[in-house]
């Protein structure tokens, strides 16, 4: 490692005059290095430390790396909007990084969740301008559309982690503005918040909402959403930036990382993909219930390095183009592109008591005799939230005492006389009707142990609209790459509320998140299968032999096995 001069804070003008505050971290001598940019809203000296290494870290690799507080945050003068500068703010800011002393002339990007969205910001800001272009990013659990990877799920609105983070940026700009009455009360907020106390319009960011963008994402106004959704912005540009993507099976912005990787390996240049098993955060070897093993608690830094001394420096890269990460063989798997997997359909049925007990719902690769399942919505008793992306805490939980609610239906499988891998993104088509205008659908796939654990794998959501066409209901699962053991059995949950990660539907048909507590109503739902209504749960499957993973499973005591 190299060693560093003293930490260097500059004001960078950007064109209409506002001052943008950024540190910069650069190895001590002569020699001139590739320029790493980090940008971010919660203060410069942060630094994306809550899942990667220290700035200082990058530097001392032979990087000069600057990190600047975005526009009216930190010590950045103006006025702090949603990724909505971070077009033209980015823009400038790669051109002026360009012209750093210590530099060679080579610029690229790199951070963590916003820090990433800002980074395609930056990128649709340079080709907008013609200005200096990254010459590669690395991108780390990153919604690429705002609204669909990050504030909703399914059409249904992402309750507790929206209030939660639209809290925090209010405090600060609170703050800012001197108003420490308003910050003080809405940092006293934030218990409830995080205990699940929540309604869609809490006081705290009702009284404060001049501080907040919260409003602006309940309005859910498509206008609002094209001015910051890096994939609209991006829509005819020519992604051929390098680019290594990051992300988490649990993170809730995994379905951005997929998406940006997609887009941009439609292009000529480099793409990399990285999925681990963690959560948006903390990254490391303990995810729930699970142990991930000694590969997990390693992080990312090291291949951020080595994507950046291969597209910068010429350097020959270790890692393959894709990895993904098996927490039931806790090691990671390598691929050159994003394997192929067959699909496996499994048939839900039942003696018509899947949610009276959750031992009656079967899943089998041939359909059974025409069945008729139950479920009552009691929205003074809404089934809960349970770890995975959303979950308070999340990450892979054991829900088998969840799976015991009578509003819950149980479909699960015999066990399997051989390991599955399943790689993909799982679906799940349902013939279900209720008796009201709207319904939420929560759909959970879990293992099922040898000891009752139901360890939950993935999870999608849907908000619906009653439809008398007849057609089924369809909710796309979250991508997943897990080993299945032999011996142990997949599970189908279905809720008509998780709550509180999303608010509860009414069955009025108004939109959930603007219903108050006097307008929710009972809902029954019936869910057919069998003969006729062929509701089934969709597995991408792939052969074990074709996985490139290189370390063997073992299980921590105490833990749980999937």
């Amino acid at each position: 490692m190299l060693a560093l001069r003293d930490i260097e804070t500059l004001r960078m003008r950007m064109a209409d005059g506002v001052h943008l505050a950024a540190d910069v971290y650069r190895p001590v001598g002569p020699e001139r290095y590739p320029i790493l940019v980090m940008r971010l809203p919660y203060g410069r000296k942060v630094a994306s430390t809550v899942v990667l290494a220290h700035p200082a870290w990058y530097a001392a690799q032979g990087y000069v790396v600057l990190v600047q507080d975005v526009r009216g945050r930190g010590d950045s003068e103006g006025i702090f909007r949603i990724l909505e500068d971070d077009v033209a703010d980015g823009a400038q800011t790669l051109s002026l990084a360009a012209d750093l002393a210590g530099g060679n002339g080579m610029v690229a990007s790199y951070g963590f969740s916003y820090h990433g969205m800002n980074q395609f910001l930056a990128l649709a800001g340079a080709r907008k301008s013609g200005g200096k272009v990254p010459d590669a990013m690395a991108i780390a659990m990153a919604a690429f559309d705002v609204r669909n990877h990050w504030a909703f799920e399914g059409d249904g609105f992402r309750l507790q982690s929206n209030q939660m983070w639209a809290c925090q940026m209010a405090v600060e700009n609170a703050r800012l503005a001197g108003d420490l009455d308003a910050a003080h009360m809405l940092h006293a907020a934030l218990p409830s918040l995080h205990s699940g106390a929540v309604s869609a319009r809490p006081d705290g960011l009702e009284q404060a909402s001049r501080y907040t963008h919260y409003h602006d994402w309940l309005a859910d106004d498509p206008s609002y959403w094209r001015t910051r959704s890096p994939q609209l912005l991006l829509e005819g540009v020519t992604l051929d930036v390098p680019v290594l993507h990051v992300g988490g099976w649990n993170d809730i912005m995994l379905e951005g990382t997929f998406a940006a990787f997609e887009a941009f390996s439609a292009g000529s240049n480099l793409q990399r993909l990285s999925i681990g098993p963690w959560s948006h955060i903390p990254w490391g070897r303990r995810v729930g219930a699970l142990h991930a093993g000694a590969d997990a608690a390693d992080g990312i830094d090291r291949e951020i390095v080595a994507f950046f001394d291969e597209a910068l420096k010429g350097r020959e890269n270790p890692y393959p183009k894709v990895r993904l990460y098996d927490v039931v063989k806790e090691a990671w798997a390598g691929f050159e592109s994003l394997p192929t997997a067959e699909m496996l359909v499994l048939h839900l049925s039942s003696g018509g008591r899947a949610a009276a007990t959750s031992i009656d719902g079967t899943l089998a690769e041939m359909p059974e005799l025409a069945s008729a399942d139950y479920l009552v919505h009691d929205p003074w008793r809404p089934a809960p939230s349970v770890g995975l992306h959303l979950g308070t805490p999340p990450d892979f939980a054991d829900r088998a005492a969840i799976d015991d609610r009578a509003d819950v239906l149980v479909y699960t499988s015999d066990p399997l006389d051989r390991p599955l891998l399943l790689t993909g993104a799982p679906k799940v088509d349902l013939f279900v009707t209720a008796d009201r205008p709207s319904f939420d659908l929560d759909c959970t796939l879990s293992t099922l142990t040898s000891d009752g654990a139901a360890i939950s794998v993935t999870s999608g959501h849907k908000t619906v609209k009653a439809d008398d066409a007849g057609s089924p209901v369809s909710v796309a699962l979250r991508p997943v790459h897990v080993t299945v053991r032999a011996g142990h059995c997949l599970r189908l949950s279905i809720q008509a509320a998780s709550f509180p990660a999303f608010p509860v539907n009414p069955g009025t048909g108004a939109r959930p998140q603007d219903a108050a507590v006097t307008d929710r109503l009972v809902t029954t739902l019936v869910l057919q299968s069998g003969d006729g209504y062929p509701s089934t749960l969709r597995l991408p499957v792939m052969r074990q032999a074709d996985a490139k993973d290189s370390q063997s499973h073992t299980v921590e005591e105490n833990g749980h096995e999937p």
